[in-house]
């Protein structure tokens, strides 16, 4: 009996391995949240006159760390590296833009001695902010100097009846009925120095003679309402910021402080501060200070992703320290407070 002899083999290619669809999955996550964030960062980085929806897009910039620490954690998951190299690099943009390196900086003058004066903002609302709660924040913070932005007769007679005089007994007000009224409270002598031609909203500049002993020193405070980036009207938006922005230029201790109705990721309000005295840039106090997510608007209204448009803006001889948030009731924006540091002349 013949004995078969082995049948040859051919050896089958083992099948490659397949991923999981669970990783699948997470690169689709990934990439979902990495979408708008790439998208709305192109606008962020290129310099230019975005048409309205951008514009306004833009404020929520600072929030996009949110969705972008997503996507990263999303990649790790799905196990692409390429994924998880590309979401972490946007990620990086996204904290570098949220805590900026190339913010203003206090830069002091050799030998100056530094008078304290704390200042604060608030937006009322066409009048409605709780003028009890406004005394108080100045009263409990020892605030020297408040700006008031939509100021009405109803405000100015309800702070008075708070007793807002006895500690802010010097004024320049010019209330109205709409959202243009204005006004500058102070524990020091103001004197007015003009206003910023062709504005709809009053944008005046006063001055504050601060005295200590023998030391003076002058502050130059614009109290400031630029129209807001809506429909046809953000024209005069860019108008307002390019007018304030030459304030900034002029010599001296400046302080910008109010409802600029723009975002430090607005190229409008960067150009603002790069503007400062020498080529100097100017100091937002809130950005100095890493409070890129301190919203000051909205305060009331849908539960919507606050974002930063009133700010103090300082000329780089001018420190600042201890910059705080506090709700007003009755207003849709936030009271800003900071305690800055003015240059004495003598």
């Amino acid at each position: 009996m013949a004995i078969p002899s082995e049948v040859p083999t051919v050896p089958v290619p083992a099948a490659a391995p397949r991923r999981p669809r669970a990783a699948v999955g997470w690169l689709v996550a990934a990439l979902v949240a990495t979408l708008p964030v790439a998208a709305l960062s192109v606008f962020r980085a290129v310099p230019l006159q975005w048409p309205t929806p951008v514009v306004q897009a833009l404020s929520f910039i600072p929030w996009l760390a949110l969705p972008a620490a997503l996507a990263v954690l999303f990649a790790v998951f799905s196990r692409r590296v390429w994924a998880a190299l590309a979401t972490a690099a946007l990620l990086a943009v996204q904290l570098f833009w949220l805590f900026p390196l190339d913010h203003g900086r206090h830069v002091p003058e050799a030998g100056a001695r530094l008078l304290e004066l704390k200042a604060m903002n608030i937006n009322s609302k066409y009048g409605q902010a709780d003028p009890a709660e406004i005394v108080r924040l100045v009263r409990e913070n020892g605030i020297g100097l408040l700006a008031v932005q939509e100021h009405s007769q109803a405000l100015e007679d309800g702070l008075a009846k708070a007793g807002l005089a006895r500690l802010l007994p010097n004024r320049i007000s010019d209330p109205t009925d709409d959202a243009a009224g204005s006004a500058v409270y102070s524990a020091y002598p103001l004197q007015a120095m003009g206003r910023v031609p062709d504005t709809p909203f009053q944008i005046p500049t006063v001055r504050v003679t601060i005295t200590a002993g023998d030391a003076t020193a002058v502050l130059d405070v614009t109290n400031v309402h630029t129209l807001p980036p809506v429909d046809v009207r953000i024209a005069q938006w860019r108008h307002d910021l390019a007018a304030v922005g030459r304030l900034a230029a002029l010599p001296g201790n400046q302080l910008l402080i109010g409802d600029f109705n723009a975002s430090y990721d607005h190229v409008e309000f960067r150009r603002l501060v790069d503007g400062g005295p020498d080529g100097r840039k100017m100091v937002d106090v809130g950005v100095a200070s890493g409070a890129r997510l301190l919203a000051t608007w909205p305060m009331e209204g849908p539960p919507l992703p606050g974002i930063v448009i009133d700010h103090l803006v300082t000329s780089p001889g001018v420190s600042s320290s201890g910059y705080a948030v506090h709700p007003v009731p009755g207003s849709d924006h936030a009271a800003i407070m900071a305690s800055l540091g003015i240059p004495a002349t003598g």
